[in-house]
């Protein structure tokens, strides 16, 4: 495993990645955060908003909506790895833990393979709480070939 940070340009190229790169990046989930994702996918299932509902179900208070978590993998593909440029084909998705208000989630997401002829890159992501995985996956995305010149 090789940490690298975002490319200085924004975003690495196809010909720049390669087998074993990692990025990582921490997130807090905060109560506004929740919110917010609430109201941006009109999903607004009392477990993720309302404690003295959320107390009375298997998780035993609330948790964040699975798909906010899910989404912490792109702010690590769109912004470090492989950055700027980057477009999701497909994303697979498992949640083995519930993700609460007040958690940092660890994100990593590393490169398994390049393949040079699509311009397409397969990433294992993967989420933690103190260490503990919460969701993984593997993301398919496409990235750009080279950078375009610098205009005069």
């Amino acid at each position: 495993m090789k940490l690298v940070t975002a490319h200085p340009s924004g975003g690495y190229i196809l010909e720049e990645l390669h087998p074993g790169m990692t990025a990582e990046k921490v997130i807090h989930v905060s109560d506004e955060r929740i919110r917010l994702f609430a109201e941006a996918s009109d999903d607004f299932n009392p477990v993720h908003l309302d404690e003295a509902f959320a107390a009375r179900t298997a998780y035993r208070g609330r948790i964040a909506h699975g798909l906010l978590s899910a989404s912490f993998g792109s702010a690590v593909v769109g912004t470090i790895l492989p950055g700027a440029g980057a477009i999701y084909i497909s994303q697979t998705l498992g949640f083995h833990l519930p993700v609460r208000p007040g958690d940092d989630v660890l994100v990593r997401v590393s490169v398994v393979s390049v393949d040079q002829e699509s311009a397409r890159v397969e990433l294992n992501c993967g989420g933690y709480v103190d260490g503990k995985l919460v969701m993984d996956g593997v993301a398919l995305v496409r990235v750009p070939r080279r950078r375009r010149p610098a205009k005069a």
